[in-house]
């Protein structure tokens, strides 16, 4: 019988010293097999092993690592290979593409040269060959005008175009097989759903075996063909993607399906009536623009323009839309960070570009934001206690004792223990993180929330637990708050409104089960059909998965 194109049998992977007792596993006996032609999907959460199940096929493991078993390529043995054996594999027959492509693109080098480069590497043509080649490969990948877009350096293209620009790579060598980490999720959810058509597409063209690694169970339902669940580095459950998402056996594979939040409209909204919440007024929008200034040759930008929005106590209005549509700068002028260049944004009905420094002071403890990544917003030298009393010592709340008690008290309300208030972020799980940075946001009990893509870097079942957070504490707090995301089923599950921004402009407002039922836009119409169902019945034509590849 033909082997699959890849076999992974009994790999475990440790790290540490096993001779001095210290070492640790983090791969434990998991068995992969990816046919020509083929889809397999890697699931779990965080720190269950997909990354490092994958990297080992490349031999690049850290030195820390040790792995053992098996990892065969179309038969033949590479586990523990000669590195000058791995570079003949490595973006040759097997390619790699990365969750970010600012990983993968030089910032300083053209698209072009590093395409050359890529596809020189491999094969002896002049610069001139190898520059026809770089601009095919850009028009396989259906980048707009490739013949000067082979010119641009990364900063001029969009996210979606880098990645594309990042396939492009990966394909440069026509590899069999095509190891996907995270490749769409930092992706609005209509580039997302371009990239992945564009990949089923180039492997029913080229009939390569892909690995994807993912944590979208909506991505793995419309596009794998098989599953592999993993759980603290060992393989849960393994199936057919139909069979699985029909009928999963391990109740962990259940959990994973039970998190994932599911667009399912109405027309009858169960959030909040037509005018939305009885409160009064927090946030006012009244025609506010936001044009940044041309610097360094780029012409001036339109973030947004002249929107009209209202949020009241105790209301949650979603902001949607793809990447450049403005919703992080209306955002940011929320929260007092950007200034409108035209109209006027109303905090608790005060224009915070009449007050003097007193009382604007005074409003600004009353507005909080949680952004995306608390990585980049806790600071790694401070205690969690530090970084949660960093609002209350700047305001100067409180007795030094009084601090404390908070402090424990934000710590119950977001479901954290008090044995973390001395540990450092880096101590602490990536869900852990996010629940530190929300209670760091509610210490001065704020009247308005501002929370940027909170959950777009977390795991479906860690999402899932701190959104059901977020709600109860909303709920028990009564705070406006303004939430931003790409994710169209997490608005739907924590939104009372909802609007849709494209090019800086609203195009749709009003009621979340109300636009997301009966959309009157074809732009939010879009948005909706774009966006993953976590059901294999309904996958369409072109991701029908082996049986329509020519292989």
């Amino acid at each position: 019988m033909t082997p699959p194109l890849l076999s992974v049998r009994g790999l475990n992977i440790r790290f540490g010293n096993s001779t001095a007792g210290d070492s640790r596993p983090a791969v434990e006996d998991v068995s992969v097999e990816v046919e020509r032609g083929e889809v397999v999907a890697l699931v779990g959460e965080s720190g269950s092993g997909k990354s490092l199940t994958a990297r080992a096929v490349l031999g690049l493991l850290p030195e820390s690592a040790t792995a053992r078993g098996s990892v065969q390529l179309d038969g033949v043995e590479i586990l523990g290979a000669r590195e000058a054996e791995l570079d003949r594999i490595r973006g040759t027959r097997v390619a790699l593409i990365f969750q970010e492509p600012q990983s993968a693109l030089n910032p300083v080098r053209r698209i072009g040269w590093q395409l050359r480069e890529a596809i020189r590497a491999h094969r002896r043509i002049s610069r001139a060959d190898a520059r026809a080649i770089a601009i095919d490969l850009l028009e396989q990948v259906e980048i707009p005008d490739p013949q000067r877009r082979v010119d641009h350096f990364p900063h001029q293209l969009s996210g979606g175009q880098k990645q594309r620009v990042a396939i492009a790579l990966a394909l440069a060598s026509d590899p069999d097989l095509l190891i996907a980490d995270e490749p769409t999720t930092a992706l609005d959810v209509t580039v997302q759903a371009e990239i992945l058509a564009l990949l089923d597409r180039i492997r029913a063209r080229t009939g390569m075996g892909v690995l994807l690694i993912t944590h979208n169970m909506g991505v793995v339902a419309q596009h794998a063909d098989r599953v592999v669940v993993l759980r603290h580095g060992r393989v849960v459950e393994s199936d057919s993607t139909r069979s699985l998402f029909d009928a999963p056996e391990h109740p962990y594979t259940r959990a994973l399906l039970a998190a994932v939040p599911r667009l399912a409209p109405t027309t009858t909204d169960e959030h909040s009536g037509e005018d939305g919440a009885d409160g009064d007024v927090v946030l006012a929008f009244d025609r506010v623009s936001v044009i940044y200034p041309a610097s360094r040759g780029s012409a001036a930008f339109p973030a947004v323009d002249s929107v009209d929005l209202t949020v009241r106590r105790g209301e949650v209005l979603g902001l949607v839309g793809e990447s450049g549509s403005g919703k992080t700068t209306l955002g940011r002028v929320a929260a007092g960070l950007v200034s409108p260049t035209a109209g006027r944004v109303l905090v608790d009905g005060l224009d915070p570009a009449a007050l003097d420094a007193r009382r604007l002071r005074e409003l600004r403890r009353d507005v909080a934001v949680v952004q995306q990544d608390p990585a980049t917003s806790l600071d790694p030298r401070s205690t969690i206690a530090a970084s949660i009393r960093e609002p209350l010592d700047v305001h100067r709340e409180g007795t030094t004792a009084e601090r404390r008690r908070r402090v424990l008290e934000l710590l119950d309300a977001v479901r954290l223990p008090a044995t973390l208030a001395d540990r450092l972020p880096h101590q602490l799980s990536g869900g852990q993180r996010q629940r530190v940075a929300l209670a760091r946001a509610l210490a001065l009990r704020p009247r308005l929330l501002i929370a940027d893509e909170p959950t777009s870097a977390l795991d479906v079942s860690v999402q899932a637990e701190v959104l059901e957070l977020f709600t109860r504490i909303q709920q028990e707090l009564g705070f406006a708050c303004v939430f931003i995301s790409h994710d169209l089923a997490v608005v739907h599950q924590v939104a009372d409104r909802v609007a849709v921004l494209r090019s800086g402009s609203v195009v749709e407002s009003g009621p979340v089960g109300t636009v997301f039922g009966a959309p009157r836009e074809p732009y939010t119409r879009a948005l909706i059909d774009a966006v993953p169902v976590p059901d294999p019945a309904s996958r369409p034509a072109h991701s029908a998965g082996r049986d329509a590849v020519p292989v």
